[in-house]
């Protein structure tokens, strides 16, 4: 059974940084795509960035220039590194990822159990 295990949360004051790391565990043939969603409180869980086998990205509007998305599949691991931190990006950050697996079918949607992120002075 593939999971993603998420860390690098923590409290930071606007304008600092950090850096999320998500791994995949299990028996994995390949990642197709792993990405990052969070959620605020009182908010709906909204895409934060993603990036798929070859390589592209994708982005929020609101964290372009910020946020930078990034992989390791020799190690499956997915990385955010959050920089110029705002009070909005406050909130549960939850990794995602489609996998195949080295027997079965391929997981579609996986979910981590999520990081809380808090912006704060």
């Amino acid at each position: 059974q593939i999971q993603l295990v998420e860390s690098g949360g923590g409290l930071v004051q606007p304008g600092g940084s950090l850096r999320l790391s998500c791994v995949a565990s299990g028996s994995i043939f390949s990642i197709d795509a792993m990405g990052w969603y969070r959620q605020a409180p009182g908010k709906k869980r909204e895409l934060v960035a993603t990036i798929a086998k070859g390589g592209s990205t994708k982005y929020a509007d609101s964290v372009k220039g910020r946020f930078t998305i990034s992989i390791d599949n020799a190690k499956s691991t997915v990385y955010l590194q959050m920089n110029s931190l705002k009070f909005d990006d406050r909130g549960v950050y939850y990794c995602n990822a489609d996998i195949v697996p080295i027997h079965g079918r391929p997981e579609y949607d996986l979910w981590g159990q999520g990081t809380q992120v808090t912006v704060s002075s």
